[in-house]
Formats: structure tokens, C-alpha cells, sequence
């Protein structure tokens, strides 16, 4: 029962949300600040309704104050409500191009100004992050991503690819890795508590300290940096 009421609180939440978005994107259409306002400032609105504390926690510098690369861990579908505190103005995220036919939420993914690539054709592919390097350089972006690929579904951090760190060394932006805790079967819609997650920004890292040809290392180095701290805030929260 309590998670039917859950389900139908968050389908009329969504319907408001796209109502509010579209007026908001049609009026100021792939504009800079879009994403910001509709996944830090509204999403977060869903943490009660599924039980889910989320606790940001920033490192004593703060965040960059001009563009970044975002590299985020990639749990699950509930990612865009628990994550989304995390999200800087200015910050837009890159996606597959087959998100734009999801119902409701496609139309808006491409409205407010997210990336959208084909991850079927390779050569499209590299021209998008030449695409990607050019707005994070001509708009002042900052851009979001999951160097996963995919959801991990509970299997701790899978492998990274390069073309987010790609990305960052073309561009020459600083990569801010961003850190959930492990939250992989702990949402369950028929209980009332679920439980605390932990999001931590880590320190920025210099994308100019790695070479061209060291793309792969950069991704490993960053990877590692990001596993170790998932292993220490899932300890923190089974604390």
C-alpha cells in the first residue's frame, strides 16, 4: 500500500515537473543554468516522498569556480534524485541520444540543454566530445558524466571509459570526482525509512597533469582516487 501511494505521489511529481520545465525551457530554450534548476532545485523535493536522506558534503575550497568535468559514480535509476544535489549552475550532463524518446523526461533532457551522443558510431562519437570541448570553451560549461557507461547495479565502481577524460584534457578544465555511497537495494518503496547516502565532491584534479597519450592512466588514477572513497563512505554509513 505505502508504496502504491509512493508511486502515485511521485507519477503526480513528475507531471508537475514537466509542466514547469517545459514553460522554463521553452522561455529560455539550452539555457546555461536549465539543469541546475530542475535537478538541484526540484528533484530534491522526491528524497522524502521514497525515504532517502541525502547529505551533500563539499571539500573546503568549494567547487570551481569557472567550467569542470563532472565524473560521477552510476548506481542506479534513482541516481537522478539522489545525486542531483551535487549539481553546480552551469552544469549540463551528457547523454545517450536515445534518451530523447523517453516520455516526458526526453524532451526535457534535450530542452534544458544537455548533450546528447550516439555511443553506436564511434567516428560520431569523437566529433561529439570535439562538440562537447567547444561549448565547455565558447558557453563557459561545466558538464556532467558517468565515465561507467552504465549503471553498476551493486557492483561496486565498473571500469571507466576515456572519453570524459578526454574531454577534461582538451578542454582544459579541472576533473571534479563526485562520490555516492553505495545505495544498491537499500530504496524500498513498502519501508517507510531507507536510510542515509552520502555524496561527497572531491577536491578538483588538474586535468594538465596528464599528456594526451596518458588518457588511460588519467582514467585509472581517477578511478582508484573515486573506489577508495566509496570504500570509505560505505564504512562511514555501515558505522
Amino acid at each position: 500500500m505505502l508504496k502504491l501511494v509512493r508511486l502515485l505521489v511521485l507519477g503526480l511529481m513528475i507531471v508537475v515537473w514537466f509542466v514547469i520545465g517545459l514553460v522554463l525551457c521553452l522561455l529560455r530554450p539550452r539555457h546555461r543554468n536549465n539543469v541546475y534548476w530542475l535537478s538541484n532545485r526540484m528533484m530534491r523535493f522526491a528524497l522524502p516522498v521514497i525515504g532517502l536522506k541525502v547529505r551533500l558534503r563539499l571539500p573546503p575550497e568549494g567547487v570551481p569556480a569557472g567550467p569542470a568535468l563532472y565524473v560521477a559514480n552510476h548506481q542506479s535509476n534513482w541516481d537522478i534524485i539522489v545525486q542531483t544535489c551535487a549539481v553546480q549552475p552551469g552544469v549540463v550532463a551528457v547523454g545517450k541520444k536515445s534518451l530523447v524518446w523517453l516520455p516526458l523526461f526526453g524532451i526535457l533532457f534535450y530542452l534544458s540543454g544537455n548533450i546528447l551522443i550516439d555511443r553506436s558510431n564511434r567516428a560520431r562519437a569523437i566529433d561529439t566530445i570535439r562538440q562537447v570541448v567547444d561549448r565547455i570553451r565558447n558557453k563557459k560549461l561545466s558538464v556532467w558524466m558517468f565515465p561507467e557507461g552504465t549503471r553498476s547495479r551493486g557492483r561496486g565502481l565498473l571500469p571507466f571509459k576515456t572519453g570524459a577524460f578526454h574531454t577534461a584534457m582538451q578542454a582544459g578544465v579541472p576533473i571534479v570526482p563526485i562520490v555516492a555511497s553505495s545505495y544498491a537495494g537499500q530504496v524500498d518503496l513498502n519501508r517507510w525509512h531507507n536510510g542515509e547516502v552520502l555524496v561527497d565532491v572531491l577536491p578538483a584534479l588538474d586535468s594538465q597533469r596528464w599528456q594526451r597519450d596518458q588518457v588511460r592512466e588519467c582514467a585509472d588514477e581517477v578511478r582508484t582516487l573515486m573506489a577508495d572513497h566509496l570504500a570509505k563512505l560505505d564504512a562511514e554509513v555501515a558505522k
